[in-house]
């Protein structure tokens, strides 16, 4: 069975000059996946001549006169840029010419016209972001980072639903984990919201462990952990934050003085080791749950290998049915 992806190849900071070889690799890795490139005509080609070596026939462009950029307001690509490469991406997957959407461009633009496009599943009140992030003992599926400031306990609810459905499709899990992040493990600790959240999960049938802290997010003892977008959001870019600081002030220690810098010749090995554990190419694509169809929100910054990340993340997604398991499992609640 082949699997068509339709990627924005005008989102985030690079474009085509990224996105383009990011679909020409990811393509050597799989056989049956064909790819539509979404964007400018010349630009995309003026890229693709760069690469001789791929299959013409499972590549395939797709002009869009307009641009979604970075600062443009989810109304403002809503209303003004029905001939974006975004949008015209997101309808591939609606028209049925595409099983997935990839995009690193605006996030809200993309969730705003992902949800005008597609539409919600029909037991589904919002979508929410999701993604992976890594962990001491493994990694966890956390959810909602950003889409949704203000969430009520039904939809928290949802969220565990929705991540605890992909959490066991991608990592093979029959039951997996699921927590709610909260300011203390304690059962008296939270608002009512997260509190009443707690008692629904509690009832369910999911395999819900209780609350966890913002220091258990990187733990990696909890498969999927569930919080409103505004708390998520902070969380996420708090932690992205905190990264940058630490390889900043390593950078600037080790080459203080001679001692140091002898001293980073030992530490390298064990400094390049931590990189691969916590490479954000390893991670990149985050996954708009909730929808009729898969969308996949790439990081803006994102390189070639980490936009390849995000593309092999909706192949996954596509092999695995998510939006179908998603539906399936809320229907039961709605029973």
């Amino acid at each position: 069975m082949t699997t068509t992806i339709a990627l924005d190849a005008m989102g985030g900071d690079f474009g085509p000059c990224e996105i383009v070889p990011a679909a020409i690799s990811v393509l050597h890795q799989h056989n049956n996946l064909k790819l539509i490139l979404v964007g400018k005509e010349d630009q995309i080609n003026e890229q693709l001549q760069l690469h001789k070596s791929y299959d013409k026939e499972r590549l395939t462009v797709l002009h869009a006169a307009e641009v979604v950029e970075m600062d443009d307001s989810p109304s403002q690509a809503m209303r003004n840029k029905k001939q974006s490469s975004m949008r015209i991406a997101i309808e591939q997957v609606k028209d049925g010419q595409a099983q997935a959407c990839v995009s690193a461009g605006n996030t809200g633009a993309l969730m705003a016209i992902s949800r005008f496009v597609l539409k919600m599943l029909p037991n589904m009140d919002r979508p929410a972001i999701c993604t992976i992030l890594p962990g001491i003992k493994g990694h966890t599926h956390v959810l909602d980072l950003g889409a949704n400031v203000d969430s009520s306990s039904e939809q928290l609810f949802q969220f565990a639903i929705m991540g605890a459905q992909l959490a066991s499709a991608v990592e093979n899990k029959e039951n997996p984990t699921v927590a709610l992040l909260n300011i203390g493990a304690e059962e008296i600790k939270g608002n009512d919201r997260v509190k009443q959240a707690a008692s629904l999960l509690e009832e369910s049938h999911l395999n819900y462990v209780g609350y966890v802290e913002g220091t258990d997010i990187f733990a990696g003892e909890v498969d999927v952990i569930v919080c409103d977008g505004f708390v998520g959001n902070v969380a996420l870019k708090s932690s992205e934050g905190l990264a940058n600081f630490l390889q900043h002030h390593a950078k600037l220690q080790f080459s203080k003085n001679l001692y140091s810098k002898i001293a980073a010749l030992f530490a390298i090995p064990i400094l390049r080791t931590l990189k691969r554990k916590i490479d954000p190419k390893k991670y990149n694509g985050a996954s708009l749950l909730g929808l009729r169809g898969i969308v996949i929100k790439s990081h803006g910054s994102a390189n070639r290998e980490s936009f390849a990340t995000a593309i092999n993340e909706a192949i996954l997604e596509v092999e695995k049915n998510i939006p179908e398991r998603i539906n399936a499992k809320l229907e039961q609640y709605q029973e």
